[in-house]
């Protein structure tokens, strides 16, 4: 019985090959940063600017990126609108703006090596800087400090909680659902 349970299973492996160990105290959520539903952060820095990028989840969750499409300087783009489009493996990912704005750049290092996108999504992987249109309504919702923390953690339970039912459903075995921490 046990050898038949623990057998291997090739969906359950590409799915723990694709995340790896992904656990909350590998993702890093840096503190100060104001982080939207979609993944997305922004800075407020000194100069008045607004950094914005993709958050350690998104990045570690999806894997390597190329970028398909970048906004340019000097385009004005309404929070929710598209600031960004990454691919992977053919398929898209659309990154929406966390905020209201113009761009004023783009950050170079991205346009050449978008790995530094997963390497680095906080220091050198930023998106773009924004001269924020209206910086309070539009960062008054998002998740700051601990209350960062606390929705990555669960963003990460509902990932776990998607993965084991969907594996359960499209496997063509029957087959158990162990997660990393020994969750079923």
């Amino acid at each position: 019985f046990w050898i038949w349970l623990n057998r291997p299973v090739n969906l359950t492996r590409q799915i723990q090959h694709a995340l790896g160990v992904l656990t909350a105290s590998v993702l890093r959520i840096p503190q100060g940063l104001f982080y939207s539903k979609n993944h997305a952060w922004t800075y407020l820095d000194k100069s008045g600017y607004a950094k914005v990028g993709v958050d350690d989840f998104l990045m570690k969750t999806v894997g390597p990126v190329k970028i398909s499409y970048l906004r340019n300087e000097g385009e004005i783009v309404k929070k929710g609108g598209l600031l960004t489009d990454l691919s992977r493996d053919g398929k898209s990912l659309r990154i929406y703006s966390p905020i209201s704005g113009e761009i004023v750049r783009s950050n170079p290092l991205i346009r050449e090596d978008p790995g530094v996108l997963n390497e680095d999504p906080y220091e050198n992987g930023w998106i773009c800087d924004m001269k924020p249109a209206n910086w309070i309504a539009d960062t008054k919702s998002y998740y700051l400090a601990d209350g960062a923390n606390k929705w990555v953690s669960k963003e990460l339970e509902r990932l776990k909680d998607f993965l084991a039912t969907s594996i359960g459903k499209n496997a063509l075995e029957p087959s158990r659902v162990v997660l990393q921490e020994g969750g079923e």
